[in-house]
């Protein structure tokens, strides 16, 4: 305070007014908890471009204050009080006489020395970004998720997929806590917009670092919404139904019903969503949670209990992949959300949820492989129907036990069934256009899938401080029973004649167990004031079970009971990894930093017990870490972070199994990958103006990875049969660039956000065991405007622009094409409870040589509602696709292949629709 008042004083001593002031500029200062006067505090005019001192004076001992011949024009207010905290606001002063009336001021004490802002929306404290939500103007009953798409550097695309400062966001919080369990969606949807003060977004450490104090690099992205004080108490909710108004054609219909009821710290939030418009289907977590695209996905289950797939190459129960932007799907979803806190030491967070789908699709695509100096060309088209069911449950139990000792119960478990049968007509040529093979199949699909999660987490603090003990320990297993039935007509072709052809009718029974147990204990012992030593240990035992048999069926029995031995197996894993770790962590008010590593023990012990095989081998690996945060200003941060870490090989991929439900495409797994090591490297800035309102944001990453676990695959081009198996590679890399310009234009008042970015992957792929390099490179740059009047009118303008290229070296050709996305989105007022929007959006995609055509199509959407009793009710009418050019159609290059893929699209449809938004008769009393 004394260098603010010093730089105020030696400012005014060089202050000069060379202008004849016309307007008298006064007000009050008070006490904003006693009402009392605030006496002797600096009240200084600055100007807002380069934030030079104008004018100041001094409040008496009533509090007033009166600055004198002011100029007419635009500044900035400023007090400055050894005991209360600085006030800032934008203020416009005309010719005539301006009375500020009464400014209240906050004493530090009750502020813990914040300033007060009222022109910065954005505040930056450490790693967490604060947006003030009554700053940005929404729609009354809007939901959280139109709030975030007011925000600068937050971005909601269509499919429901937050990112922020670039990153996907992974978990929303409410106060602190977990909402409708780990799905970012449910909050974001199910609350108020008004019901919110506060939106932080920060990376989110794990449990053990918030306790310890020391990073250990596990973080995600994470958004917390703070409600507001008075709408923690009372009941507030939404009753929306909407159809079509024609009764002659396949109507459409969403009926959502949302409630939450909030008292205290007891937070109780139930909905019910059902439709057929794809509108409400699961996002896109949720959709790689359920299922994975067909083929080449493979489900485990991370250290949270969550359910994840990745690309794996092939598993023995796969399922059809389920796209809710494509195809036709309805779908049910049910959920309730239950979180209290007793006596500030116990909190119960209980979250059920239900979730079914009715799904159809027709999926075309066109494929052309390079192998060599042959180019094939497969056509493939497929029709899916999908029935599945998903319900869940998480609950965690957290006790303080008391002033030092802490313990956290958490449990989880997952129960999927699916009902499939998918229909598949494809034939691949050459380059010459002569026929190699033509197949016809069908593939049903019955798996029922269950997982199970139990974590328990004690926190011990010692008298000393930043002493610390804690044990982390969980269990997870995953069960997966699956009966498939596969029929197929395979026919091969020699230069374009018939040579041969193979049926296939069998029925595949596959049961998998993959169960996990980790403890981990650390202990953190403090040096000097600032500096502490971590030391833990982590044991990791995995166990896993595949039996998978395969019948054929036979004539004389009619039923599948000929056992296939090639494609037939039984399987056993053990992974055992023991990892001691030392880290080394420096916290002060500016810069935080730690490093450390851990070495790892790791030992495979694998059965294949078809073949009476075993294989064993151990590892021993070096876990480097290092984190560090510099606070280098006011509102500005900088990270760098590097982890170094290991990941095993799946169950499907060490498994010597033949998949053959391709039959021109088939995979085999591995017992001889060996565990591979990334080292990932990130760097983020983060930097907000509160005086300008400009936004920084950077990030930059490097990830290279030894021993990736990738594919090598056996192309025949005469036949044009592919073996496909896991193999490990080196000399992958990838690298990353998002930069983020967020500024206002105060003269119109226009919120300007421009984002370039550069994704670069090298990738090493095996061909007829011949490595080549593949080199992607992505390049985009978008631009976002926006500008609003309450009750008048809301206008954004987007632009967002990508190149994409991709070589590989078996050849010289570069394959290169842009797309472009331009937005606009309008709504406009019509005597305050009449609006108009509407949005459209012109997607274009260049053509290239492999396909001569450009693809454009326009997408445009209007609603028009008539709001009724202060906002409570709505009447509605809207049409999505007006123009009737909704198409599902995407391109893309990956190593050798380029390929297009066609899918069915909700188009033109028209619904009429009511809505009910309610909340407790106090609350609008209050009001």
């Amino acid at each position: 305070m004394l260098k603010i008042t010093a730089t105020i004083a030696i400012l005014f001593l060089f202050s000069f007014s060379v202008f004849s002031q016309k307007a008298n500029l006064s007000g009050v200062l008070t006490d904003g908890s006693e009402k009392n006067p605030v006496y002797n505090s600096v009240v200084a005019l600055l100007t807002p471009i380069d934030s030079i001192l104008y004018k100041f004076t001094r409040s008496d001992k009533e509090g007033n204050f009166n600055l004198k011949n002011v100029k007419a024009g635009n500044y900035i207010l400023m007090t400055a009080h050894s005991q209360y905290a600085d006030y800032v606001d934008a203020i416009i002063v005309n010719e005539n006489e301006k009375n500020l009336g009464t400014i209240a001021l906050i004493s530090k004490i009750k502020l813990l020395r914040e300033v007060i802002i009222k022109t910065g929306s954005i505040r930056i404290k450490g790693d967490t970004t604060s947006y003030r939500a009554g700053d940005f103007k929404v729609d009354a009953n809007a939901n959280v998720e139109e709030l975030l798409k007011k925000l600068p550097g937050i971005q909601v695309d269509k499919n429901g997929v937050i990112k922020a400062m670039g990153e996907t966001v992974e978990k929303v919080l409410v106060d602190g806590e977990e909402f409708f369990g780990d799905d970012p969606g449910m909050a974001v949807k199910n609350l108020r917009a008004d019901a919110v003060k506060e939106v932080q977004v920060f990376d989110k450490k794990s449990d053990q670092a918030e306790f310890t104090g020391i990073d250990d690099g596990n973080t995600k992205k994470t958004i917390n919404l703070k409600l507001k004080e008075d709408k923690k108490k009372g009941y507030f909710g939404k009753i929306d139904a909407a159809n079509g108004p024609l009764t002659n054609v396949d109507s459409r219909y969403n009926t959502n019903l949302m409630f939450s009821d909030f008292k205290g710290k007891r937070k109780l939030s139930a909905f019910l969503l059902n439709g057929n418009t794809g509108q409400d289907g699961l996002g896109w977590q949720d959709s790689e949670k359920f299922g994975g695209r067909e083929n080449d996905i493979s489900m485990s289950m991370d250290d949270d209990g969550n359910v994840n797939y990745e690309w794996t190459g092939g598993n023995n129960d796969d399922e059809p992949y389920v796209d809710t932007q494509n195809g036709f799907i309805k779908n049910t979803n049910a959920g309730l959300q239950y979180s209290n806190k007793w006596n500030d030491k116990q909190t119960l967070n209980l979250s059920p949820k239900y979730n079914k789908q009715i799904y159809s699709n027709n999926n075309s695509r066109v494929t052309q492989t390079q192998v060599g100096e042959t180019q094939l060309n497969e056509n493939t088209s497929t029709i899916s129907n999908v029935n599945r069911s998903n319900f869940k449950l998480n609950a965690t139990y957290d006790v303080k036990l008391d002033s030092i000792n802490s313990i956290k119960f958490t449990a989880k478990t997952n129960f999927y069934n699916t009902d499939s049968d998918e229909f598949i007509n494809g034939q691949t040529t050459g380059d010459n256009g002569l026929l190699k093979n033509k197949q016809e199949k069908t593939f049903t699909t019955k798996s029922d899938k269950e997982s199970l999660f139990a974590s328990i987490l004690y926190k011990h603090k010692f008298a000393k401080a930043r002493r610390t003990f804690s044990v982390n320990s969980s269990w997870n297993i995953l069960s997966t029973n699956a009966n498939n039935f596969l029929k197929s007509s395979n026919e091969s072709y020699n230069g374009g004649v018939f040579s041969s052809r193979d049926d296939v009718d069998q029925n595949k029974i596959g049961e998998k167990t993959n169960q996990n147990l980790t403890v981990n204990v650390a202990y953190t012992e403090p040096i000097g004031k600032k500096f502490a030593l971590q030391f833990a240990h982590q044991i990791a035992y995995n166990s896993g079970e595949s039996n998978y048999l395969t019948y054929d069926y036979s004539d004389v029995t009619g039923k599948y009971d000929l056992v296939v031995n090639s494609l037939s197996n039984q399987f056993k894993q053990t992974i055992t990894t023991n990892k001691p770790n030392i880290k080394l962590s420096y916290n002060a008010k500016k810069i935080n930093y730690s490093f450390g590593s851990g070495f790892g023990f790791t030992s495979f012990d694998l059965q294949d017990q078809t073949l009476n095989k075993e294989y064993k081998r151990s590892y021993t690996n070096f876990f480097p870490a290092a984190n560090f945060s510099y606070k280098y200003k006011s509102n500005s941060n900088l990270r760098f972070n590097y982890q170094g870490a290991t990941k095993q090989p799946t169950i499907d991929q060490l498994q010597p199994l033949r998949n053959n439900q391709d039959f021109f495409n088939q995979i085999i797994g591995n017992p001889d990958l060996k565990q591979s090591f990334t080292n990932s490297i990130n760097i983020s800035n983060n930097s907000y103006s509160i005086l300008t309102e400009t936004q920084f944001y950077q990030s930059i990453s490097f990830r290279t990875t030894t021993n990736l676990i990738s594919y090598n695959k056996d192309i025949d081009p005469e036949s044009a049969k592919t073996i496909t198996k896991p193999i490990n590679t080196n000399g992958n890399f990838s690298g990353n660039f998002y930069f983020g310009y967020g500024f206002k234009i105060k003269k119109i008042d226009l919120n300007v956000n421009l984002n370039p970015s550069i994704n670069y992957n090298k990738s090493v792929l095996s061909i007829n065991n011949k490595t080549n390099n593949s080199n992607t490179l992505n390049s985009g740059f978008s631009v976002y405007l926006y500008k609003s009047k309450e009750k008048k009118y809301e206008f954004s303008l987007s632009n967002s622009f990508s190149n994409n290229r991709n070589s590989t070296s078996l050849n010289d050709e570069i394959k290169s094409f842009n797309t472009n996305n331009l937005g606009l989105d309008i709504g406009v007022y019509f005597r305050e409870k009449w609006k108009l929007s509407t949005d459209y959006n012109l997607y274009s995609r260049q053509k290239t040589v492999d396909f001569q055509t450009n693809l454009t199509n326009q997408l445009w959407n209007a609603r028009l509602q008539r709001t009724f009793k202060n906002d409570e009710f709505t009447a509605y009418i809207m049409v999505r696709d007006i123009l009737n050019q909704n198409i599902g159609i995407n391109r893309y290059v990956h190593e050798n292949v380029i390929g297009e893929e066609r899918n069915d699209r909700l188009k033109r449809y028209a619904m009429i629709g009511f809505t009910w938004n309610f909340k407790n008769k106090g609350e609008r009393a209050k009001k």
